[in-house]
């Protein structure tokens, strides 16, 4: 990657547009990379409200995981920079998409989902060598514990998935009320 920044904040602390405005001065071909799945009514008004946030210019796609194809996208090879939103949902979505009791499952099991959440974390790093790219996150390591077995297996993936891209970001921004600071 040529550059590389990772955004991490908590819930609703401009991760998202202050990571907009990194983009937008760091490239002149934009892609947006969505991870968000349109579940319910509040996931569809926030992906609604994201769209209209970008500039139309920008091409859009909506993908959280299988991101070797992108490399036959010519409009997405044609961008010099990449904004990634949010590696917490991708996270989460894989998570979801297993078929597994998490409150009943062994330790190999939620081993094994790990190491295929990190394929797909490597994956996603190899299509954009090359490229500019910002990758927003949550911090999810500072609020309450889990009360449930799920919630703290996602904790700790998306953590180490956090850990991960911020040893290999150039630059790491945490956000706070809409406040930037540069961490690393």
């Amino acid at each position: 990657m040529k550059n590389f920044v990772l955004v991490t904040g908590g819930a609703r602390s401009g991760k998202s547009s202050f990571a907009e405005s990194l983009v937008a001065d760091m490239g002149n071909n934009i892609a947006y990379i969505a991870t968000a799945i349109a579940f319910d009514d509040g996931m569809k008004d926030r992906i609604k409200k994201h769209r209209e946030s970008r500039p139309t210019e920008w091409i859009t796609v909506e993908r959280y995981k299988d991101f070797k194809v992108l490399k036959d996208l010519g409009e997405f090879n044609k961008c010099d920079t990449v904004i990634l939103d949010c590696m917490t949902i991708m996270v989460s979505n894989l998570l979801l998409e297993q078929k597994v009791d998490y409150d009943n499952c062994d330790m190999n099991t939620i081993d094994s989902i790990e190491v295929g959440i990190f394929e797909e974390v490597n994956n996603l790093l190899e299509v954009l060598k090359g490229k500019n790219v910002v990758i927003v996150t949550n911090e999810v390591g500072m609020g309450i514990v889990p009360s449930y077995r799920l919630g703290s297996i996602f904790r700790d993936i998306a953590g180490r998935v956090n850990q991960y891209l911020g040893s290999k970001a150039e630059k790491v921004y945490m956000t706070v009320s809409g406040i930037p600071m540069r961490i690393k």
